[in-house]
């Protein structure tokens, strides 16, 4: 997974950007291909923001959240792109595939 994080007129300590990371480490598990996300943080007073662009193959699915600080607005969003992936997977999934018989005659 490639992950760039930045700031937009506000400094990304390290501290963010490894929360971040660590944060986003659990939608790896969605796919096998390595993903691409872009990650902006910014302040909208009196909340922060933040907001994320996520490439996966086939779609590009984004997302943003407000918090009453900068950790709560990353974990919002990793919530959100959470289940907009499990959304966009289970659209891929054919549900009208032919079943397979159970050998049953």
């Amino acid at each position: 997974m490639r992950i760039e994080t930045y700031g937009q007129q506000l400094d990304v300590t390290p501290a963010l950007s490894d929360y971040v990371e660590s944060k986003l480490q659990r939608l790896d598990r969605h796919f096998e291909q390595p993903i691409e996300v872009r990650v902006q943080l910014s302040l909208r007073k009196p909340a922060h923001h933040a907001e994320a662009t996520l490439s996966v193959p086939g779609r590009t699915l984004h997302a943003d959240a407000d918090g009453e600080n900068m950790y709560a607005a990353i974990d919002l969003l990793v919530d959100k792109l959470d289940r907009l992936i499990l959304k966009h997977k289970e659209k891929q999934h054919d549900h009208h595939a032919p079943r397979v018989a159970s050998g049953v005659a």
